[in-house]
Formats: C-alpha cells, sequence, structure tokens
C-alpha cells in the first residue's frame, strides 16, 4: 500500500515537472553527494531532477515496514507543489497578456501624437513643444523596446541561457532611459543656446492648443499603463520580503510596463509645465523666454523621475543582493541542528525574480531532507525567493579532522 501511494507521488510529480515552461519558480536544492554523470550531462533537465529529488527522495527510501511520519508531511508537500507551479505559471502568463496590450495601446497612441505635437511644435515655433515632441519619440522608443523585452523574456531556458530571458526586460529598461537621459541633454542644451541668444518667435496660440492636446493624451497614456494597486508601477523600491507571493508576477510588478509608465508620467509633467509655459506666452508675448526655461526645468525632472529606475537597473546588472534579504544568514541558522552558513549568494534576475543560493553545515546526526524543508520553506515564505538552491555538509568528528 505505501510502495503503491509513493508511486502515485511520483508518478504525479513527474507530471508537474514535465509541463512547467523553463522550470521558472522552483526550489533547486542540492545536497553534497554525489551526481551521476548523467544528471550533469543534461543542464536542461537539472532544474527538474533537483525538484523531484527534494520532495521524492524520502518517499522513495521508505523503509519495508512503513513510510515514518516525516515521509508523510514531505509527501502532502510534494502534493500542494502542483497548486503552487500551477498558480505561478497561470498568473505570469496572465502577466503578460496584460502587459503586452497595454504597451501596444501606449504605442498606438504616442506614435499618432508624436506626429502632430511634432507638427504644431513646428508651426509655432516652440522649443518647448518640440522638446515634448521629442519625449513622446523618446517613449514611443521605450515601449517598442519594452515590447519587445517581453516577448524575449517569455522565451523558456536553454543549455546555453539557463537562466532564460529574464534580463532581456531588464537591458530593455537600461536602454530605454539612456534614450532618455541622452534626448534631454540634446534639448537643454538647445535651451540655454536660445536663452543666450534670444533671436526667436513663438506662436503662442498654436502653442496653447498644442500643449493642452498633450495633456490629455499624456493623461489617457498614464491611465492606460497605470498599475493596479497603490505602488503605481513603483514596485522597484519595495523590498522583496515585503511582496506576498500571491501578488508576484502580476500586472502591478511587470518590469516592462513600469519603464512605460515612468516615461509617460515623466512627459505628462512636462507637458503640463509646457501648457503653463504656452499660457504666459499666449497671453504675454514678451515673457517667451518661458519656453526655454520650461524645457530646462522639466527636463530636470525627467531625469529625476528615471533616477530611482536606472539605480535599480544598475543593481540587478552588477547582480547587488535584492533589498530587505538583509537577515536571510540569521534565518537559516534559526532553523534547527543548522551551525554554520557558508557561501551565501543573494542575486535577481529582474525586479521581481530574486533567487538565493547557500552552503550550510549541520550535526552529524540531524535527518538533511528535514533542514532542507524547514530551510526551504522558510526562505520562501520569509522573502519570497523564486529560486532557492541549498548544499548540505555534515559536520566532521573528531576522528575525521
Amino acid at each position: 500500500m505505501s510502495h503503491h501511494h509513493n508511486r502515485n507521488v511520483v508518478s504525479k510529480l513527474s507530471q508537474i515537472t514535465r509541463v512547467r515552461t523553463g522550470g521558472r519558480f522552483s526550489s533547486c536544492i542540492s545536497t553534497s553527494k554525489a551526481k551521476t554523470p548523467e544528471s550533469m550531462d543534461s543542464p536542461s533537465d537539472s532544474e527538474t531532477q533537483l525538484l523531484v529529488e527534494t520532495y521524492l527522495e524520502p518517499l522513495t527510501r521508505s523503509s519495508p515496514t512503513g513510510i515514518r511520519d516525516s515521509d508523510l508531511e514531505l509527501s502532502e508537500d510534494a502534493c500542494s507543489v502542483e497548486q503552487e507551479l500551477s498558480d505561478v505559471l497561470k498568473s505570469e502568463n496572465k502577466t503578460r497578456r496584460v502587459a503586452r496590450r497595454k504597451l501596444l495601446i501606449a504605442c498606438a497612441v504616442s506614435l499618432v501624437f508624436m506626429t502632430g505635437e511634432a507638427i504644431g511644435g513646428y508651426a509655432a515655433h516652440s522649443l518647448a513643444i518640440m522638446t515634448d515632441a521629442t519625449h513622446l519619440l523618446t517613449d514611443f522608443g521605450s515601449i517598442v523596446i519594452s515590447i519587445f523585452s517581453l516577448e524575449v523574456s517569455s522565451r523558456p531556458q536553454t543549455q546555453t541561457m539557463t537562466f532564460g530571458w529574464y534580463r532581456a526586460e531588464i537591458l530593455g529598461m537600461f536602454l530605454s532611459i539612456v534614450s532618455v537621459w541622452a534626448v534631454t541633454v540634446v534639448l537643454v542644451f538647445s535651451a540655454v543656446q536660445r536663452i543666450a541668444e534670444g533671436d526667436y518667435d513663438i506662436d503662442g496660440q498654436i502653442m496653447l492648443v498644442t500643449s493642452a492636446c498633450a495633456v490629455v493624451v499624456n493623461v489617457l497614456m498614464v491611465l492606460i499603463l497605470h498599475q493596479s494597486g497603490a505602488s503605481h508601477g513603483h514596485n522597484h523600491g519595495v523590498p522583496v520580503a515585503q511582496r506576498d507571493k500571491r501578488t508576484r508576477g502580476r500586472c502591478h510588478s511587470n518590469a516592462s510596463v513600469k519603464a512605460a509608465f515612468v516615461h509617460v508620467l515623466g512627459d505628462l509633467l512636462q507637458s503640463v509645465g509646457v501648457l503653463l509655459a504656452a499660457g504666459i506666452i499666449h497671453f504675454w508675448p514678451e515673457y517667451k523666454v518661458a519656453d526655454p526655461i520650461c524645457t530646462f526645468l522639466f527636463s530636470v525632472v525627467v531625469v529625476g523621475t528615471t533616477l530611482p529606475v536606472a539605480k535599480e537597473v544598475f543593481r540587478i546588472l552588477m547582480e547587488g543582493a535584492p533589498q530587505g534579504v538583509g537577515s536571510v544568514r540569521e534565518q537559516l541558522l534559526s532553523v534547527g541542528k543548522v551551525k554554520a552558513v557558508n557561501g551565501l549568494h543573494t542575486w535577481s534576475l529582474n525586479m521581481d525574480h530574486s533567487l538565493l543560493s547557500a552552503h550550510i553545515t549541520i550535526d552529524e546526526d540531524a535527518d538533511s531532507q528535514i533542514i532542507l524543508r524547514k530551510a526551504t520553506k522558510l526562505l520562501r515564505s520569509k522573502f519570497g525567493f523564486s529560486s532557492i538552491t541549498i548544499q548540505v555538509e555534515r559536520c566532521k568528528t573528531s576522528s575525521e579532522r
């Protein structure tokens, strides 16, 4: 009866691991036991093998007299993996569909109005409106990059790209931010030059109408890209430990939509400033200097809105530790019979997926599987790591030393 139950669990988990896309969101746990040559030659199946080993090894080694209580508990944990994996995959697929739809709509809106604003700015001889149109061009390019990175990041892992393509989103954000800063530098230089020379004319009426339309369009784009929840797309500052696992990977934490939202928010602020400048120039033409001044001030605002995202992108690309995981070592040491933690590394694939690897030393008489299970559940519940790899080594006795 017990062996029949074990075979059912093995079969069930085998089916679970086969349907997973790219082996994402797993708890990869290894011990210090030697691995077979077959496992070393199959990197694409390594995560699946480790997942099955973690949950099923105690079951396959059950004594003929029956299953221990700890084995039954592990069996229940194994059966619960199916629901967790299914929920995560459904959430991830929904995230990508919603993000893709939002980005495509925003891309179309920005392209249409960018053309109209460029024509209006040229007709009004307004550098501020041309600045806004150029920023819209930058937004359009960044959204295209975001759509591309979103598609690429959904590809499954391969033998050469063992972590998949999650970093494509971060690289897309990096290119987008750099493009914004490059255009901003050019516009600031043009504004300073116009203030210094003072030889320019502006049609206040065309500028006023065009800038008013710009505000309306940017409000529309903000509503399109606005994320659910109070964070409004700024989860890059939220420690991973504070993110509920039920909401990780949902629409409000998608990195591609975040980047586009931040750009559009900065453009909205700039459009409001252009509208104020247009009102001043329309009613008091002698104060036409408001046009380049507005360009200068709101270029600074744009850099300020993108700087926090740039810092987060830099941290991820430099393999920095996620925020809010400073107590990982203490939490591992709090697990019973864990004596030491070495080789602890935490990093992020993108803004939503953090990983951990560690080497722990346990008592000679400790049950390694129980400790692995406790440590993994603790780390996932407290810090929300998407992937956990733990290597176990027993304390050496005095005779072995």
